[in-house]
């Protein structure tokens, strides 16, 4: 396996992370915004209001982009499997 090689398979990585956690993360940062703008204008300071509805919400998401999110790792999984396969020893 060529230099080349290992640097396109860890940028293959890389993005295949950012497209498996980013829907997650967007889901959050968004609920988290928005419950911090709540919070500023109705003056309510309790720090323990947002982990609820972000929790509710990331799990809605986990269950909407779960078969996404395997599909996807499934693919990586299987070009890397053939990568060993092929590459001589």
């Amino acid at each position: 396996m060529t230099g080349g090689e290992v640097l396109d398979l860890a940028r293959e990585g890389v993005w295949t992370m950012i497209l498996v956690a980013g829907p997650t993360m967007l889901v959050g940062l968004v609920i988290g915004v928005i419950i911090a703008l709540f919070q500023a204008l109705t003056q309510i300071q309790e720090m323990t209001l947002v982990f609820v509805p972000k929790i509710l919400a990331i799990f809605v998401t986990l269950l909407l982009t779960l078969p996404f999110m395997g599909q996807l790792l499934a693919s990586f999984t299987a070009r890397i499997g053939e990568m060993i396969l092929i590459t001589p020893s």
